[in-house]
């Protein structure tokens, strides 16, 4: 008899749970929120607001009394070379490097925009080194009570006026003749790096205009007090205008002589600090421009 065979169901012996595979990693494309702002461009952004803020006291003072203070002037120098600093280090960052390589139009433009600012700057320095030689060679005079130099005095301070009003205009064409290039661009990063180069230019003029005019007004006011002639000028510098009043009450006699003359030459004392004050705010300011100028031509040729 043979033995049958019985089919039998088998169960494979159950495997250890697997832990589910890893799911595909895949590149997703998304539209990444512009980054947050560099910490020195939020500085510079601040530096020209405190600059800009600077700009609209001294606007209002000099509305109401028509001129403007030598400290205020030396204030806004002060404010001006900040800036400057501050774009000198941006510009030492590799990010704004990068930007400014890739639009090597706007560097090309900047660079003509700061030589301007420099040999503006330059001159000025220069004009105000002869006005002090101007202002100690009155005081000579009237110390020796000679007014025969007064006529030369008078015809340099017309030079210096026009001088002054030139520099203003020339300042004035840079604001206006800036790139349009540093408007369209193609990026949120590129855009606000655009935005505060172009508001520092801004700035730089404007100061720069409100400077060379005070300057001017306050040469045309002086020369306007030798001559004892009433011709109005806005916004010059007060400390001008009071050298300017004590010289006509000299010139004509009012009061006790001596006394008005001993009271000139403590004005005109106190024009050469005046003086020196924007002498050395302006040196600064120019150093600063020399050093940004560099630093966009070693962005260019690098």
């Amino acid at each position: 008899m043979v033995a049958g065979f019985r089919r039998s169901l088998s169960f494979s012996t159950p495997s250890p749970r697997r832990s589910p595979p890893p799911e595909k990693s895949y590149h997703v494309r998304s539209i990444s929120l512009p980054c947050k702002s560099h910490p020195l461009i939020s500085q510079l952004k601040d530096k020209i607001n405190e600059l800009r803020k600077w700009e609209s006291e001294s606007e209002a003072a000099a509305t109401t009394t028509g001129f403007s203070s030598s400290a205020c002037l030396c204030n806004g120098l002060s404010h001006l070379k900040n800036v400057q600093d501050c774009l000198d280090d941006l510009l030492h960052l590799p990010q704004t490097q990068e930007s400014l390589r890739r639009r090597s139009d706007w560097v090309e433009n900047l660079l003509e925009d700061f030589l301007r600012f420099v040999d503006v700057y330059g001159i000025f320095r220069a004009a105000l080194l002869s006005l002090k030689e101007q202002h100690l060679a009155a005081q000579v005079s009237i110390r020796r009570r000679d007014e025969s130099n007064i006529a030369s005095y008078v015809k340099s301070s017309k030079r210096k006026d026009k001088e002054m009003r030139k520099l203003a205009s020339i300042v004035r064409r840079i604001g206006k003749c800036s790139s349009p290039a540093l408007v369209s661009v193609s990026s949120d990063s590129d855009s606000e790096l655009a935005a505060v180069l172009r508001d520092v230019n801004q700035v730089t003029v404007s100061v720069s205009v409100t400077l060379f005019n005070g300057i001017s007004s306050s040469s045309g006011s002086w020369m306007t007090g030798w001559r004892a002639q009433k011709i109005k000028k806005e916004k010059g510098i007060w400390e001008f205008e009071e050298a300017k009043l004590q010289s006509l009450r000299w010139l004509r006699k009012k009061g006790d002589e001596e006394e008005v003359r001993m009271s000139l030459i403590s004005r005109l004392q106190a024009l050469d600090d005046c003086i020196g004050g924007i002498e050395s705010g302006s040196e600064k300011v120019f150093r600063s421009l020399m050093n940004t100028r560099v630093s966009l031509l070693n962005i260019l040729t690098q």
